[in-house]
């Protein structure tokens, strides 16, 4: 049997630390998907996966990069996650996965024998979806969820520039960026597995350094509109009002009631619920709002928990309309289905996870990542790293060093594991 280095995290710090460098400023990460510093960091990636594990990296049509190592089978395991950032984003979002795989196959370039199965790495592109508002670009191009004509050929980023000639810029193709799907089934993929940061604070408020995650939970994103009466503030009585966003304002709390009333005790029933984007019309001092814009974000790992939510929001905003006499319609946004990672390979990660860091706790994502992509078609499972001081989407985005080398640690024991049982199967 091979031996491989033992797991270390060594490299992928210093890795983390150089990209680091090279491609942030004093507001935080700029890797933002199709600019010019994304592209700098994915040429320093490429470079590194050529020169130090000797790996073929090559671009599919949606332009997500693999660098792959082939083994005596065709059959794969996957490993990766996402260069893209954030505009003034943290150091660690995303690329401790992609570094954290490039560690898998140095290893195994190091070992002198090919892996029992093939090796593919990949760097998504676009997950962040923070230039055109198109999240997991990359991972659904790959997964055949995408529809690029339909959801990506009229998005247009805050400069004007349209997402087509941003590919275009990028060398890719929007009528070709279906291919992916069908260059992702010719990998015969039997496992992804992807290392993170929490983003969150629960493994920081647990004292855990590293989580096991158990699936990614399911979205209702909707937007809503109160529409009542416009009036002058001072002449119009306090009991005659229409006020739409006295309404929005009900409804927001009663979706934060609801949320805390169907929260479980465990991580892994934990539900969120929030109203992030709130617009009043026609938005003047002296003015009662006749119109109110609120958005609605609805999160649960349990899908029947998920509908119960909604059920919830919708009886509220009916209520929070007849109380301040306006009336309600809806717009949905987005319904994402709620992602259950494999049973075997989270067995894997547990025990890996337990194995370096003495305990295994679990807990759902509330954050959408590729593997919840992934998780639709391949088994799927992920290794989080805990967050402090428990946020993400900033340049103080962080995690003490602890937390990252025993995640790191634990997501190589794991990606070894998952290996044997595919090349046994």
């Amino acid at each position: 049997m091979t031996r491989l280095p033992p797991p270390s995290s060594k490299r992928v710090l210093s890795d983390l630390r150089e990209l680091r460098k090279l491609t942030e400023d004093a507001r935080g990460a700029q890797r933002v998907a199709w600019g010019p510093t994304w592209r700098k960091a994915r040429d320093w990636f490429v470079k590194k996966a050529e020169n130090e594990a000797g790996l073929s990296v090559t671009r599919d049509s949606a332009g997500s990069l693999w660098a792959s190592l082939p083994g005596r089978t065709k059959a794969s395991v996957i490993v990766g996650s996402h260069l893209d950032s954030v505009p003034g984003g943290g150091w660690l979002d995303g690329c401790l996965g992609v570094l954290g795989g490039l560690e898998v196959m140095r290893r195994w370039a190091l070992a002198g024998s090919p892996p029992p199965v093939t090796l593919h790495l990949v760097d998504w592109a676009d997950e962040e979806g923070a230039r055109f508002g198109r999240s997991l670009m990359g991972s659904a191009a790959s997964a055949g969820t995408l529809n690029p004509k339909r959801e990506l050929a009229h998005l247009v980023d805050r400069s004007g520039v349209k997402l087509p000639d941003a590919l275009k810029e990028n060398g890719i193709r929007l009528d070709r960026m279906k291919k992916a799907h069908q260059e992702f089934r010719a990998l015969r993929a039997a496992a992804y597995l992807e290392l993170h940061i929490e983003q969150g604070p629960v493994l920081e408020s647990m004292k855990k350094n590293v989580g096991v995650v158990l699936g990614t939970m399911g979205v209702e994103r909707h937007q809503l509109r109160f529409t009542g009466q416009a009036a002058h503030s001072g002449a119009a009585p306090l009991h005659l009002r229409q006020d739409a966003f006295l309404a929005a304002a009900a409804f927001a709390v009663a979706c934060n009631e609801l949320g805390l009333a169907l929260s479980g005790k465990t991580p892994k029933t934990r539900v969120v619920a929030t109203c992030g984007v709130v617009k009043v019309e026609p938005n003047f001092v002296t003015a009662v709002p006749g119109a109110a814009e609120i958005s609605i974000d609805l999160r649960a790992l349990d899908a029947k928990v998920l509908a119960k939510m909604l059920a919830g929001a919708r009886k509220a905003a009916h209520i929070a309309a007849k109380k301040y006499r306006v009336s309600v319609s809806w717009s949905p946004l987005i319904t994402i289905t709620p992602r259950i990672f494999d049973e075997t390979l989270t067995g894997f990660v547990k025990q890996a996870v337990k194995a370096v860091a003495g305990d295994a706790p679990e807990l759902p994502s509330g954050p959408l990542h590729d593997a919840s992509e992934m998780a639709g078609v391949v088994p799927t499972a992920m290794v989080f790293a805990q967050s402090s001081p428990g946020i993400s989407h900033t340049r103080i985005e962080d995690s003490p060093g602890p937390a990252l080398d025993q995640a790191i640690r634990a997501f190589l024991t794991a990606v070894d594991r998952t290996v044997e049982h595919v090349a046994q199967s």
